[in-house]
């Protein structure tokens, strides 16, 4: 039984700072993401949107590893997001539960495949924890519109709002790359059914739409809280304009009277 261990450890990850640095033994890479092989029957994979995954490593290792990566994080997390899954090898056909996958070989690529995989997931379970947070910030606005009939937040923290979530959809567009199959598993149909059940297994697909669908209400209520915000901005350059033109009316009229 191999042991998978996923960890969201940051914002993201210099990738090629980090190859400049450590020199281990690598299988694979590319300016997204890099896969070790540091001990005989233990890998490590690193990828660009702040994931370190490992399989067949004890905890002390992981830990020392984790200290190594800190300095090429961006925005290192203190609370870490992870993601586990078991390995059963020399099976008679691939099966697929919980948390847990049978493979007929223990190939390099299939252990790769896998670990692509759990790092995905655990790349979702971050991204889904931020939208949840955007989408609760925006119910607490939207219910305050519904009682006071107007917007309790000033300009400044609506760009500051607005300047979050434009940085969220941006890093996760820039990270789209991560739910295609890997250009293996096109030539491979085994590789191809793992990958297929993997994505099956973890749900890839339906919770990345649910993160798009929750983006899309953010943006919607967003689009909304801005024209409230120029309409507010309008009323007040009105009265502000009604305001001068009643004060020069005044300095005129006492002009003309003390005359």
């Amino acid at each position: 039984m191999l042991h998978v261990l996923s960890y969201q450890i940051a914002d993201s990850i210099d990738i090629k700072s980090f190859r400049a640095f450590y020199k281990s033994d690598i299988l694979h890479y590319d300016a997204d993401e890099l896969f070790y092989k540091p001990q005989p029957e233990g890998f490590i994979y690193v990828f660009k949107y702040g994931v370190a995954c490992f399989l067949n490593y004890q905890e002390k290792d992981i830990e020392s590893f984790l200290s190594l990566i800190q300095p090429y994080c961006r925005n290192p997390f203190e609370q870490k997001l992870s993601e586990e899954f078991q390995i059963e090898t020399d099976s008679r056909e691939n099966k697929f539960g919980y948390n847990k996958i049978e493979i007929t070989s223990a190939d390099v690529e299939t252990l790769r495949l896998i670990m692509l995989n759990v790092s995905q997931s655990v790349a979702l379970d971050y991204y889904s924890e931020q939208t949840n947070k955007l989408l609760e910030e925006t119910n607490h606005h939207t219910q305050i519109l519904e009682k006071k009939g107007k917007l309790d937040i000033s300009g400044r923290n609506l760009k500051k709002y607005i300047g979050r979530t434009l940085n969220l959809k941006n890093r996760i567009a820039e990270n789209l790359y991560i739910f295609d199959s890997p250009e293996e598993t096109w030539e491979d149909e085994n590789l191809n059914k793992i990958d297929v059940g993997l994505k099956r297994t973890f749900d890839l697909q339906e919770r990345f739409r649910n993160i798009q669908e929750g983006l899309e209400i953010v943006k919607e209520n967003l689009e909304l809280f801005k024209d409230i915000m120029q309409y507010r901005n309008s009323n007040l350059l009105e009265w502000i304009i009604i305001v001068l033109i009643f004060v020069e009316v005044m300095n005129l009229f006492f002009e003309k009277l003390f005359k």
